[in-house]
């Protein structure tokens, strides 16, 4: 599929040719699902943690005699049912990490750009560069209707434009190493730069690839 590409200034600066195997596919939302919530678990701390009868700091001596009151047989005040006893299979430090292969990961990211590009909402930018002035890049965003949006350039970002955007609330800017599908469906618009489109092209080659033989 074809997209005009536009500038910051909001003119048109030619055409750029969408790959179908990348941004064409039906999108799935099993498939999104599965992929948003692994990087969800992913970048949990796992760090919570409770006390158990073990670890607690009381008391070692029996709490009442063992016979002639007429209720329970207690021992230590460490155990879950007394008022600072240890916690009963309370959590414990751990990763909540899940498995998804990296074919798996890969084809989550093409549907979802595939996902953005039905609803019409992928922009390609020219180039994501500026002079570091927040405010003047709030007025561009502003005229390219762009209130939510996550931009994404090519290997290395440009200082000042990152700077300034980095101030705008609801833009995000990430270099195509940190593409992810949780970013791009947070996020109303998708914005690539054309050197963002040449990368996720050479990512995909040999998907491409295939498809292509398969025509």
């Amino acid at each position: 599929m074809k997209t005009s590409v536009t500038t910051l200034e909001a003119k048109t600066a030619g055409e750029v040719e969408l790959a179908d195997a990348i941004y064409g596919l039906e999108p799935r939302k099993d498939i999104l699902h599965r992929m948003v919530r692994w990087q969800q678990l992913k970048r949990m701390a796992g760090t919570h943690h409770a006390q158990d009868r073990s670890e607690v700091t009381v008391t070692g001596k029996k709490s009442i005699k063992q016979k002639g009151t007429g209720g329970a047989r207690h021992g230590d005040k460490s155990v879950p049912q007394w008022r600072g006893g240890g916690k009963a299979f309370g959590p414990k430090p751990r990763s909540h990490a899940i498995d998804l292969t990296k074919k798996f990961r890969a084809l989550a990211l093409r549907h979802a750009l595939s996902a953005k590009a039905k609803a019409g909402e992928i922009v390609v930018l020219d180039a994501a560069a500026s002079d570091g002035k927040t405010g003047v890049l709030k007025k561009q965003f502003a005229s390219l209707g762009w209130r939510s949006a996550l931009i994404i350039d090519g290997a290395a970002l440009d200082d000042a434009f990152a700077r300034a955007a980095r101030n705008i609330p609801h833009i995000d800017v990430l270099p195509i190493a940190g593409i992810n599908v949780y970013d791009i469906l947070r996020r109303e618009k998708l914005v690539l730069t054309k050197a963002a489109v040449e990368a996720l092209d050479v990512r995909f080659a040999d998907v491409k690839a295939k498809a292509g033989e398969a025509k």
